[in-house]
């Protein structure tokens, strides 16, 4: 517990001076109760005491240059520790800049709390126009997962334990708390606010599935022809790792990894299907989705990407996400590693062996694929000025020497171009936009995986993406953090060689030296031209540990409009090229 507030009574002959405490010292005890070890956030009113007190009270702070990178921080946080990640802000402005990451982290099921002070009920309500005034729990609810606020200060330990299990049981999802700054100021007996707080026993108790749903589910896979699992982000959250590894080899059925489910098996592994992703998809005929959704990644399931005769088995921890898209044939509703432990068990008598033709004829398209690739990588390699697949390349090579990075990914091209070329060993290693393809999450994502595991971070940005967050690169700096920016500059959203029709640049351009940004906050900065100024320029920024930034000058040219979804980007006839 924080110290409390002491004040003399004034009164003679009283045994001993009453003990107080205040809003404030109850937010930072509530959380020290529930295991919160870091906030990220941006101080100011009516919050900036509260930030001090957690930092002096032995809660690492981490302060940021914009709330939305905050918030991003928290919520990767959360998904890498199984965690809620709490993100502070200011009321109104700050509230919203922050709201921003909270629904990308309830979009992609990750637990964030954030913690917002307010302006006063009473004059909120009525509009009288105070400082920042905003009615934040309205404006927050259509976009999380739960939106909460305390009126009292002997609520805050209530409201700050029904926020983390909000955010971290079931589904996980983003929860706001909202705070006004008289009950921040509210002083109360120290003793009542004491035992006004609460540390949560069990917040995310495991969800068994039915084992009717099991056997259901296996029989369907035993039967199949053409079997193949889907491992989406909520697979890797799980931390299922070992009973995942178990049932796909055990089962021989090939697997298809999302992005940020690489690395629960290595992309290298002999029956994954990545580099055959349109032959197994299209040819599939039961499909298991493990912490997956039939959304636009998937193409919602349908033909022609899908075979349209598939019949899919899904596990998910909410059964209302089943038949969202296509009819689950065989819903599986329970935590990933609960169904995935029934899976094995139920399975091991060789229940399910997935067909040998079926595994040969990915593989062989597989080798195709990988040779098709390899001629487009080996003309990048000494193509002048740069492209981009030279770049990734010499990057692929020094993570191949380091396992252990995490990859932090962002960007129209950079984004697709890197998922394709690098691949992953270790689980939840590499983090990118997700379901909702939002670009500006790569310095909070960054900074929330340096700060959570301690290990090394390479972040993969388009020059575009990068603009986001990129002021954020001092906040990386301040805190010293082993973060190694790598910016595939091509000087435009999506390329930088677009004409303008008028005197100013052209929609698409940009212009930016960022090594020479990083070098203005003390970090680290190169310039790299060729792949193998890439290369070498990467293993030294890894070996010093530091902050630093590798400015990549791209060829214009390279680079297609939207990366890999062009096509939901409509044309006006009348605009030139």
């Amino acid at each position: 517990m924080t110290d409390a507030v002491v004040q003399d009574t004034g009164v003679e002959g009283a045994d001993q001076p009453a003990a107080l405490t205040d809003g404030i010292h109850l937010v930072v005890d509530a959380l020290k109760l529930n295991g919160v070890e870091t906030i990220y956030g941006v101080v100011g009113i009516p919050i900036t005491d509260l930030a001090r007190l957690a930092q002096a009270s032995g809660i690492r702070y981490i302060g940021f240059r914009h709330e939305s990178d905050a918030g991003h921080a928290a919520a990767a946080a959360g998904f890498l520790t199984q965690k809620p990640g709490i993100c502070l802000t200011v009321s109104a402005p700050g509230f919203l800049n922050g709201l921003v990451a909270l629904a990308n982290a309830t979009t992609n099921c990750f637990p964030m709390v954030q913690i917002s002070g307010s302006s006063e009920r009473h004059l909120v309500d009525l509009q009288r126009g105070d400082y920042e005034e905003m009615d934040q729990l309205a404006a927050a609810k259509p976009f999380v997962k739960a939106a909460y606020r305390v009126h009292r200060a002997e609520d805050i330990g209530r409201g700050l334990a029904r926020a983390i299990r909000t955010a971290i049981s079931g589904r996980p999802g983003g929860v706001y708390l909202d705070i006004p700054a008289a009950v921040l100021g509210e002083v109360l007996d120290a003793e009542k606010g004491a035992a006004s707080l609460w540390r949560l026993v069990d917040p995310a108790p495991r969800q068994l599935p039915q084992p009717e749903a099991v056997d259901r589910a296996i029989e369907l896979l035993a039967g199949a022809e053409r079997p193949l699992l889907v491992l989406g982000k909520g697979a890797a959250y799980a931390q299922a790792d070992d009973l995942i590894r178990e049932f796909v080899e055990s089962t021989g059925i090939p697997y298809l990894p999302m992005s940020m489910a690489k690395g629960l098996l290595p992309d290298d592994h002999p029956q994954s299907a990545s580099t055959a992703r349109s032959l197994a998809l299209r040819r599939a005929d039961v499909v298991m989705l493990v912490g997956a959704r039939l959304n636009w990644l998937l193409g919602h399931g349908d033909a022609p990407q899908w075979n349209p005769d598939a019949k899919f088995v899904q596990v998910d921890i909410a059964a209302t996400e089943m038949d969202s898209n296509q009819p689950i044939a065989a819903p599986l509703v329970g935590d990933v590693g609960s169904v995935m432990e029934a899976l094995v068990e139920r399975s091991k008598p060789g229940r399910i062996t997935a067909p040998a033709p079926w595994r040969e004829e990915l593989t062989a398209r597989s080798a195709q694929n990988v040779a098709k690739m390899s001629g487009r990588l080996k003309a990048a390699a000494t193509a002048h000025p740069m492209k981009f697949l030279g770049a990734l390349q010499a990057i692929r090579d020094v993570l191949q020497e380091n396992p252990g990075a995490y990859v932090v990914n962002e960007g129209a091209n950079a984004l697709d171009l890197a998922r394709n070329t690098i691949g992953m060993q270790v689980p939840r290693h590499r983090l990118d936009s997700g379901t909702w393809g939002v670009m500006g999450i790569g310095m909070g994502y960054a900074i929330a995986a340096a700060v959570e595991t301690g290990g090394p971070v390479v972040a993969i940005e388009g020059d575009s993406a990068f603009g986001f967050s990129g002021m954020e690169i001092e906040t990386v700096c301040r805190y010293n953090l082993p973060i190694v920016t790598v910016v595939l500059n091509n000087s435009g959203v999506y390329r930088g060689d677009d004409a303008s029709p008028s005197d100013d640049p052209a929609p698409t351009a940009l212009k930016a030296r960022h090594d020479l940004m990083i070098k203005a906050f003390g970090g680290a900065g190169y310039q790299a031209t060729t792949p193998d100024e890439v290369a070498t320029t990467l293993r030294e920024a890894l070996a010093a540990g530091g902050p630093a930034l590798i400015d990549c000058v791209i060829d214009p040219t390279d680079g297609t409009e939207s990366g890999n979804i062009a096509h939901l980007n409509p044309k006006g006839i009348s605009v030139p090229r």
